[in-house]
Order: structure tokens, then C-alpha cells, then sequence
């Protein structure tokens, strides 16, 4: 049997996840190590929780080292010394410097969640489905020093309907990738298919997310605002006030539907009854669906109006 082909894994968000368990499950390849980001407070209690890969190496009892900086002098040696073919990066969330690099006998491999050159950056997903784009898909791309700049080796397009939510659509993602993964890192060692450069001309970049990103604006149209909805959950989410009772109370709107037959003053509330709350936009109107009032629980709109008149 030939020799298998050396990989160390560098992952964090749900998209590794069933790229990792491919590479772990194929004959052909070695996982010599896995290192994610280090654990973080969430939650109300501020408890530390690892990121979904460091979760589910944890429940394979699979040793993923919490790297708080992947470009040290230590870990760019230990590739060295690991003699790896591959680096392969997915969802990661560091910044790798030229020699780290330049560590891997063959490549650095980044999965990315969109087609490049469009969307590159921290937040393709969510950009994908707001800007309600009819495709996306996965690249593996050759790491360069740029951010998603490298050379492409393969994209799988996927098609979307508008009616994807950001967690689900991730998790297809990660899917789709899993499936390519294994064939494209064979084809690249076995030097059948080379990195094609990207055309700068259809580049976009996507910034982080923040909680203030979620924030409603109702003055764009209610499409956008929708879009917005499914982009942005679970987190940040889309989040909009009210007032009941002369207090206020903030809400994660969590599912939505564009109502074309209604126009009024943006933020104008058209409609709060036992069977629909609907508030005026930019363009057209959105009908409130379901909501998460502040600590409680996902809840229809009718079943918030009927504790919270406005």
C-alpha cells in the first residue's frame, strides 16, 4: 500500500466538523494532529464551552489542542518535524503567516463556504443568503498570505431556494465539503489537478458579524429584512422593540414572510391582532411569524400579542 498522505487539521466552526470526520474515516489519509481555537465563556453563567470541533473531538475522545496562536516558532517547527503533506484549514478563524505557510510538504488547503472570488472573509454564509444569492457552494483554495486570495483547486456549487436559514445551510455546507474533501486532496498530491489563480475583478469581502449587525433597520425593503432573518440565525440574529404596557421589550424575530400587497411608513405597525402582526418597511411590509421574546422561548406573534398587547 502507498504511503498515506500526512495532513494536520486546524478547525473551529460547524463546517469542519464532517470535513474532519472524512478525513479521519478515509484509508488514504493521516490525521497526525487537530488544534482549534482555545474555549470561551457563554452563556448567562459565562461557562467555558469549546468550539463545535473542539466538541465533537471531545465526544470521539479525539485530543484537538486549543491554540491560542497557530503561527508560534513551537507549532511551525512541530509541522515540520510531523513532516506534513497537507495543512488543511477549515472555518478556523487565525490568520496562518507566510512560514507556517510554508510548513506543509505540499500545500495549505482552506475549505471556504462560498465560490470564490466572491464573498471572501469571515461571514460568506450570512452573505450568501442575505444578499439572496441562487447558488453557493464550497472552495478549496491554496493559502496565500491574502485573505481567500489563493489559487483554486475545486468548487462545488450547491443551489439555494431563499428559504435558508444560516445554520442549516452551514451544515449542507460542511456536508458537501466532507463529500469533495478526501478526492481533492488525492488529486492535488497526486498533482492531477493545480491551483488556478483567482480573477480580482469579481472579488467581495465579507466582514465579521456583530450583535449590533442583527439590529432591524425597517426602512430597508421587507425582502432585505427577511433575508436578514435567515442570514443572521442563530446569532447574531434579527432583533428589533417594541413597547407593551409602556414598557419595552426586545424580540428575535425568527421567521418572517414578505407581505407585497402592503406599503406604509417604515416602522409603522400595520397590524398587531389575534391573527397577524405586521409592520410597514422601506418597501412593502413583513409579517412577524415567530419571536423570541428577551429570556423566554421561541412563540408565534399571535401568542406574544396575546401576553403583550401594543
Amino acid at each position: 500500500m502507498a504511503d498515506k498522505i500526512r495532513i494536520y487539521f486546524l478547525g473551529a466552526g460547524k463546517l469542519a466538523v464532517p470535513v474532519l470526520r472524512a478525513l479521519l474515516e478515509a484509508p488514504e489519509i493521516e490525521v497526525l494532529g487537530v488544534a482549534t481555537q482555545l474555549d470561551r465563556p457563554a452563556g448567562r453563567h459565562r461557562r467555558l464551552q469549546p468550539t463545535p470541533l473542539g466538541e465533537f473531538a471531545d465526544t470521539i475522545n479525539l485530543k484537538a489542542e486549543r491554540i491560542h496562536n497557530v503561527n508560534t516558532e513551537e507549532f511551525v517547527s512541530l509541522m515540520h518535524i510531523l513532516s506534513v503533506d497537507f495543512l488543511v484549514v477549515v472555518s478556523f478563524g487565525q490568520i496562518l503567516k507566510q512560514p507556517l505557510l510554508e510548513a506543509p510538504r505540499v500545500a495549505c488547503v482552506n475549505v471556504h463556504a462560498s465560490l470564490l472570488p466572491k464573498y471572501r472573509g469571515a461571514s460568506p454564509i450570512a452573505a450568501a443568503i442575505v444578499n439572496n444569492e441562487r447558488k453557493t457552494g464550497v472552495t478549496f483554495m491554496a493559502m496565500d498570505r491574502g485573505l481567500d486570495t489563493g489559487g483554486i483547486y475545486r468548487q462545488v456549487t450547491m443551489p439555494l431556494d431563499g428559504a435558508e436559514y444560516a445554520n442549516d445551510l452551514e451544515a449542507r455546507l460542511g456536508v458537501l465539503a466532507a463529500h469533495h474533501c478526501v478526492g481533492t486532496l488525492n488529486d492535488i498530491y497526486h498533482k492531477r489537478i493545480a491551483a488556478i489563480p483567482q480573477d480580482e475583478s469579481l472579488a467581495s469581502v465579507t466582514g465579521k458579524l456583530h450583535k449590533k449587525s442583527g439590529f432591524i433597520d425597517w426602512s430597508e425593503p421587507a425582502m432585505t429584512i427577511e433575508a436578514k432573518v435567515r442570514g443572521y440565525y442563530p446569532w447574531p440574529g434579527a432583533i428589533f422593540k417594541v413597547v407593551s404596557r409602556g414598557k419595552e421589550i426586545q424580540l428575535h424575530l425568527t421567521a418572517a414572510r414578505v407581505i407585497y400587497e402592503l406599503n406604509g411608513k417604515p416602522g409603522q405597525i400595520l397590524r398587531a391582532d389575534k391573527k397577524s402582526l405586521i409592520f410597514a418597511c422601506g418597501e412593502h411590509a413583513l409579517e412577524i411569524l415567530k419571536v423570541v421574546p428577551q429570556g423566554s422561548t421561541e412563540m408565534s406573534a399571535a401568542a406574544f400579542l396575546n401576553g403583550h398587547p401594543l
